[in-house]
Parts: structure tokens; C-alpha cells; sequence
């Protein structure tokens, strides 16, 4: 039986698990993860490696799909979707920054921008030049929409990368790991990005091992062995943020 969900919820999720079979037997990457997450919180979801946290994602982007629970996401019951809906709703509401940016090489950067528009026919083509212009000017390399990602240093390409997860103007930002590959003060300056982001709105779910999050993030969810271990605010909502909401 599905659940209902407030109004503000962009996640929530019910009894969620999924398994794997592996030549040594089953592994269970999420055992009955119960959870909300309302619109323009900055959720960090910490826990040791294996815990599940790239698991958690990928289901809520609609990439893997559980085992058994419920999973909805800005209105969407994920485990009732064809891969065919998955793709078009994913396209339309979720944002995806990866570790290792995953730009297209042979594109520029606003290119690699523009894609998502052009994939998802989300913005008319004669405004998807200004709309992608318009994001990298919100995340600060402007100055780089010309260029290809090779030309760029790692905290140009992350941007870029997240630039691209908002050309569709996704209710939800998911990343795993976004700063991982970055120096101490480059990744900081993108966990500020992510934390302006979720004051103007934008919920963000962030998979990530960096210990300074928690100046930066609105909650913490601990993973461990596949559960809900911990659950905690750490800081209210900006009136920005509750205005949002």
C-alpha cells in the first residue's frame, strides 16, 4: 500500500531494501531504510564504505530499483516505473554530480550544459544558449562556456558538472562523492555551492567521507550495514530556506 507525503516532502521512503546476489550469496545493500527529506535541505549521508550510501542513491535517482519498500521522490512512485518512465521522469527531476565530473570531452562546457535540455526537451532551443550561460554564471565560470572540460582544473569541471545537474531545474540534486577528488579548499568551495543551493530551494542528498560537511550541510544520515544508524539536524533552516519551503 503506498503512503502519502507532505506537500514539502521531496523524499520518502518506507521499509526500502535491496539485495544483490553475488557468488558468495546474497548482500544486502539497504535494509528497511525509512526516511523523509523535505524541499531545500542539504542532506549528508556518512557511514563506512559498504554501508549502502551509493546504494541509497542510486535508488532514488531511479537507477537501481529496490528489492522491496517504497522509494517516492517528488511525487513518484520510483518502484511502480518501466525503465522508459524512469529515464524521462530522472531527466526531468534529478540532478547527478559524480565524483569524477563524467563531462563529455568532445563538447564545451556549455555544450556539456545544454545536453540535458536537448535530451529532455525541457527549454526551447533558441534558450537553452542563455539558460546554460545563466547557470555557469550561478556556479562562476562564466568564463569558461567555451572551453573543453581538459582545459579546465578539477573544481571548474565539478562545477561545470553541476551546472549540467541543474539544467533541468531538478527538484533534487544527488551527489556521490562530488568532492573526493579535490584539494581541502576547492572542495570546500563546492560544498558551499551545494549549501547555497539548498537555501534557494534545492533539496541536496550528498554521499560523501569528508568530515567538514557538517559546517556546510542542514542534517546528517548515518548508514551503517545497510540502515538508518543516525539522524540528525544540524543546523535550521535559513528563512531563505523556510521561505522555499
Amino acid at each position: 500500500m503506498a503512503f502519502r507525503t507532505a506537500p514539502a516532502t521531496v523524499v520518502a521512503t518506507h521499509g526500502l531494501s535491496k539485495s544483490y546476489a553475488s557468488p558468495s550469496g546474497t548482500v544486502t545493500a539497504l535494509a528497511g531504510v525509512t526516511l523523509t527529506i523535505e524541499r531545500g535541505e542539504f542532506v549528508a549521508v556518512v557511514g563506512p564504505s559498504g554501508s549502502g550510501k551509493t546504494t541509497l542513491l542510486n535508488v532514488l535517482a531511479g537507477i537501481d530499483v529496490p528489492t522491496s519498500g517504497e522509494a517516492i521522490v517528488q511525487g513518484n512512485a520510483l518502484q511502480h516505473l518501466g525503465d522508459a518512465e524512469l529515464t524521462a521522469w530522472r531527466g526531468r527531476n534529478v540532478g547527478l554530480v559524480f565524483q569524477f565530473f563524467q563531462l563529455l570531452p568532445t563538447l564545451t562546457v556549455a555544450e556539456n550544459v545544454m545536453l540535458p535540455m536537448e535530451l529532455c526537451a525541457t527549454v526551447a532551443p533558441r534558450e537553452r544558449a542563455g539558460r546554460a550561460r545563466a547557470l555557469l554564471e550561478r556556479v562562476g565560470i562564466a568564463d569558461q562556456a567555451q572551453k573543453f572540460p581538459a582545459f579546465l582544473s578539477g573544481g571548474q569541471q565539478q562545477r561545470a558538472a553541476i551546472a549540467r545537474a541543474l539544467a533541468n531545474d531538478p527538484a533534487i540534486v544527488l551527489a556521490d562523492e562530488p568532492t573526493g577528488n579535490l584539494d581541502s579548499k576547492t572542495g570546500d568551495s563546492i560544498r558551499q555551492l551545494f549549501a547555497d543551493l539548498a537555501r534557494a530551494g534545492t533539496t541536496v542528498v550528498m554521499v560523501t567521507h569528508e568530515q567538514s560537511i557538517a559546517r556546510y550541510a542542514t542534517r546528517e544520515i548515518v548508514l551503517i550495514d545497510g540502515a538508518v544508524a543516525g539522524d540528525r539536524t544540524l543546523r535550521a533552516p535559513t528563512p531563505e530556506t523556510a521561505a522555499a519551503c
